[in-house]
C-alpha cells in the first residue's frame, strides 16, 4: 500500500510519553506510526526534524459571529485563525444572528460554516426557555452539543429560570448530549450592575464588582444539582475563579457527570493587567485577582479542570475601547494564540508537553465522543496534527494574527514555542506559517460523535411524566 503522506524524523506526543517515530496517512486517517524503516512508500515526505508532532487542539469554545457579526469575524478568518494556532477542530456557540435554537437555523449555518471553514468543526444549539421543544430537532440536525446562558454575556441571550433548566435537562439527558454553561448567575449580577450604573460608577473595575466569584459558585452549584437530580452530562465554560472549584469537585465526587475548562487569560492575566490594556481584557466571566492563578493551574493539572479552551470572542477595536465599561464588548480573540502560550508554559516549566496533549486534544475528544477519530495520533485516528517547533522565539502582534479582531491583551506577548505547521484529515491547512488554500475542507464532526449510554435519573418527575400522567388522569374521567 502506498501512503499519501508520511511524516519523518518527528517526536511523537501522547498524554503519557513523547516517542521519536515517523507517521504515514492515507485518505485523510493515520495509517501507521513507527520507525522511519517500517514505513509504506509514499506519495509525498515530509520532513519534521526539531519538531514535536502533536493532536491537532480541539477548541470547544469559540464564537466566529457567522452568521449576523461579519466585521467581527466569520467562518474563514476564524478558522484561518485556528489554522495557525494548530487547531484543528472548533465548537461554535450559538449566540449568532439568528441564534441557533431551531433546526432550520442550524442548518443553514452548517452550510454556512462548510463553506468557509478550513478546520473541522462542531456547532452548538441553544438551551433556553422558549428552545426545549427543538431538542429533538435538533440534536436530528446534528448538534454537538447544547449551550446554556444562566448569566447575560455578548448577544444578550435571555437566561432561563431555574425552572426551565430543570426541564430542558430533562429533556437533554436521554439524548446524551452534553449541555455547556456560561455559569453566572443573573439576576445577582444584573442587580449589581444597575447599583453601580446608577450610582455613576462605569470604570473597567466596576465590572469586575458586578460579577464577584459568588455568581459563578451559585450556579455551578446549581447547575450540578439539577444535572445529578436528571443524569443530563454538563460543561462548566471559562472557569474563572478559586471558588468555583470546590462545587466542581463536590459534584465529581458525588458522581455527576460534569467536566470543565479554563482560558490562557484566566491562568496568565489578572486585575493587574487592567491599566495596561484598558477596556480591551474585559471578557465574561471577568479576569480575577492573581491569587485565582495558583489554585487554577493546580485543577488543571490534576484533572479536576479537564480542559484548555479559548472563548474565542473578537470583537472591533472601536467596540473595545470605549470609555464607559458598560458598552465595551466583551471578549477577544484566542483561537490563534491558546497553543503558543500554553507552549511557552511548557517552556517554562509549568507542565510538560505530554499534559498540554492531554488538555487540549485527549481529553477534550474523550469527553465530546469523538475519541478515538480525534484526539490522538494512532492508526485509523483522523490526521488532524500540529507541528510545533518548540524552540521558535515568537512575539505575538495583534496586527498579524488571522481574525478580523485585531485588538487582544497579548500584543507584544514575548513566547518559545509555535505551531509552524497544521494538517486537518491529512491535508496541510497552514505550512511554514502560511494559509493554504482549504477554503471550505473543514466539516462538522457530529457525523462521528458517539457519546456514551445516557444515565437518566428521575424521569417519572420530569415534566413530560407528569404532564402525560395528569392528562391520562384527566381523559379517564372524562370516559
Amino acid at each position: 500500500m502506498t501512503a499519501d503522506l508520511v511524516i519523518h524524523n518527528g517526536k511523537v506526543v501522547s498524554p503519557d510519553t513523547v516517542i521519536d517515530a515517523s507517521i504515514a496517512i492515507k485518505d485523510g486517517r493515520v495509517l501507521a506510526i513507527g520507525a522511519a524503516a517500517a514505513m509504506p512508500q509514499a506519495i509525498e515526505i515530509f520532513d519534521a526534524k526539531g519538531l514535536h508532532i502533536l493532536p491537532g487542539a480541539i477548541d470547544v469554545h469559540v464564537h466566529f459571529r457567522d452568521p449576523g457579526y461579519p466585521h467581527k469575524e466569520d467562518w474563514e478568518s476564524g478558522t484561518a485563525a485556528a489554522a495557525f494556532g494548530g487547531v484543528t477542530t472548533v465548537f461554535d456557540m450559538p449566540n449568532t444572528i439568528p441564534p441557533t435554537g431551531t433546526a432550520d437555523i442550524l442548518a443553514e449555518k452548517h452550510k454556512i460554516a462548510a463553506s468557509k471553514a478550513h478546520v473541522d468543526f462542531g456547532l452548538y444549539g441553544l438551551l433556553g426557555d422558549d428552545t426545549i421543544e427543538a431538542v429533538p430537532a435538533l440534536v436530528a440536525g446534528g448538534v454537538i452539543g447544547f449551550k446554556c446562558y444562566m448569566g447575560n454575556t455578548f448577544g444578550k441571550i435571555p437566561s432561563p429560570s431555574t425552572g426551565a433548566m430543570l426541564e430542558a435537562f430533562e429533556v437533554v439527558a436521554p439524548t446524551g448530549k452534553r449541555i455547556s454553561l456560561h455559569a453566572e448567575t443573573n439576576d445577582i449580577m444584573e442587580r449589581r450592575q444597575k447599583r453601580l450604573m446608577a450610582a455613576g460608577i462605569h470604570d473597567q473595575f466596576a465590572h469586575l464588582a458586578a460579577r464577584p466569584p459568588v455568581v459563578a459558585v451559585e450556579a455551578v452549584s446549581r447547575a450540578a444539582i439539577l444535572a445529578e437530580w436528571t443524569g443530563a452530562r454538563i460543561h462548566i465554560l471559562h472557569i474563572s475563579s478559586a471558588d468555583e472549584l470546590r462545587p466542581l469537585r463536590e459534584a465529581k465526587a458525588r458522581g455527576v457527570d460534569i467536566t470543565g475548562e479554563t482560558c490562557p487569560h484566566y491562568l496568565l492575566l489578572s486585575t493587574e493587567d487592567y491599566d495596561r490594556v484598558p477596556g480591551v481584557i474585559a471578557v465574561n466571566p471577568p479576569v480575577r485577582e492573581a491569587r485565582n492563578q495558583a489554585p487554577i493551574w493546580a485543577a488543571l493539572l490534576d484533572g479536576s479542570i479537564d480542559m484548555i479552551a479559548t472563548d474565542h470572542a473578537p470583537h472591533t477595536p472601536e467596540e473595545k475601547t470605549r470609555n464607559d465599561i458598560w458598552t465595551v464588548d466583551c471578549g477577544f480573540p484566542g483561537v490563534e494564540t491558546q497553543m503558543p502560550l500554553m507552549l511557552n508554559e511548557v517552556n517554562a516549566g509549568r507542565m510538560s508537553i505530554c499534559d498540554y496533549v492531554r488538555m487540549s486534544s485527549y481529553n477534550p475528544a474523550r469527553i465530546w465522543g469523538l475519541f478515538p477519530r480525534k484526539g490522538s495520533l494512532q492508526p485509523g485516528a483522523d490526521a488532524d496534527i500540529a507541528m510545533v517547533d518548540l524552540g521558535r522565539d515568537h512575539v505575538i502582534r495583534d496586527a498579524e494574527i488571522q481574525s478580523r479582531s485585531k485588538i487582544s491583551p497579548w500584543d507584544g506577548c514575548k513566547i518559545k514555542g509555535l505551531p509552524v505547521h497544521t494538517l486537518v484529515r491529512g491535508r496541510f491547512v497552514m505550512k511554514d506559517r502560511v494559509l493554504a488554500n482549504t477554503k471550505g475542507w473543514g466539516r462538522s464532526v457530529h457525523t462521528i460523535q458517539k457519546m456514551p449510554s445516557p444515565d437518566v435519573r428521575n424521569a417519572e418527575h420530569s415534566m413530560h411524566a407528569i404532564t402525560a400522567q395528569r392528562s391520562a388522569g384527566r381523559r379517564e374521567k372524562i370516559a
